[in-house]
């Protein structure tokens, strides 16, 4: 690493493959690093800020209502040289930083960032791209999706995550079919997020001249566009909701939509439960888990963000808004 220069590993993978989990688990290992997150998501409400731990004095500034590698891309540059100041003056202190992108996002732009932004190229050195695949989708991601294609041919690591929830067979085809993808890319396995972070961080995995053999145009070509059939929505309620009538209704909606449902997460604050409900699921996948505590000070407030194709906006609206539970007496 070149002195002063402060690392960045570029953390990407489409929509469900647990880059937040994983996230969480870089936060939490005990290696003696402060770490600056850039998260960013598609939608205009940010749900996985509430994902992330927080009890180590972690910089996380998020990005929200537009993908990072297009229509935000500035903000990622003025992030990073704010950042980069704060350093400076010595009223932040951090050791690395890790871009979380959206689950829509061509890797490309991102990284063209560092070479091609002479003050961001003065502070920072892209130490890799890492890109985590989900071993239950990815198939047929990477059959639909071009975003999907380009996240694995720019990456400098591979990281498998819900290998548990597939056959050995099916790994090793998958194992196959990635590196015929990208060869120069060494794969990896993640369980529930855990992994030894050698595998992920402090690579000196990105290699311009091997990208520049991929996409020629790398370092002047800053045009990106999504298919004009994906979207996001975003449903926000601070009255309480309740679970069973939640998980009644999207288990149903998944049944019918779940191929056009690409992602959809939330916290949810579901009556006479002290702590954040955790929602999250991927096409036909779907679960809840128990998250921090609300706060006696904060506002209560349930947030959803659903992204997919040709969503049916109107009838998740009114079914959720059936959730809603209207007992005055009941714990707001």
């Amino acid at each position: 690493m070149p002195k002063g220069l402060i690392p960045v590993t570029i953390l990407t993978g489409f929509l469900g493959s647990g880059k937040t989990t994983l996230l969480n688990h870089i936060l939490q290992a005990d290696h003696g690093e402060r770490i600056a997150v850039i998260e960013n998501e598609f939608g205009e409400a940010g749900i996985d800020n509430d994902l992330l731990v927080q009890d180590r004095e972690e910089q996380i500034v998020e990005m929200n209502n537009g993908c990072i590698c297009c229509t935000v891309r500035g903000d990622l540059v003025r992030i990073l040289g704010e950042l980069a100041a704060k350093r400076k003056a010595g009223t932040l202190s951090f050791d690395r930083v890790v871009i979380e992108t959206t689950g829509l996002a061509d890797p490309a732009p991102v990284a063209q960032t560092f070479f091609v932004d002479e003050d961001i190229g003065m502070h920072y050195l892209l130490d890799a791209i890492v890109t985590l695949v989900d071993a239950v989708h990815a198939p047929q991601q990477l059959q639909e999706h071009h975003e999907a294609r380009e996240q694995i041919g720019f990456a400098d690591r591979m990281v498998l995550t819900k290998t548990d929830l597939v056959s050995m067979t099916d790994i090793l085809t998958l194992k196959a079919r990635l590196m015929r993808m990208n060869p120069r890319a060494a794969i990896s396995e993640a369980r529930f997020g855990q992994i030894d972070l050698r595998e992920v961080l402090d690579l000196r995995g990105f290699n311009l001249n091997a990208i520049l053999e991929i996409e020629p145009d790398f370092l002047t070509d800053v045009d990106h566009e999504h298919d004009d059939d994906v979207s996001s929505f975003v449903f926000r309620e601070t009255r309480p909701l309740d679970l069973n009538r939640v998980e009644d209704f999207l288990g149903a909606m998944v049944q019918v939509y779940g191929p056009q449902l690409m992602r959809y997460k939330g916290i949810l604050n579901i009556a006479d439960q002290p702590r954040r409900v955790v929602f999250q699921g991927v096409h036909m996948l779907m679960g809840t888990d128990l998250g921090s505590p609300w706060q006696t000070d904060e506002q209560r407030e349930t947030r959803m963000v659903f992204i997919g194709r040709s969503m049916p906006k109107e009838v998740l609206l009114k079914g959720l808004q059936q959730a809603i539970v209207h007992d005055p007496e009941v714990q707001k």
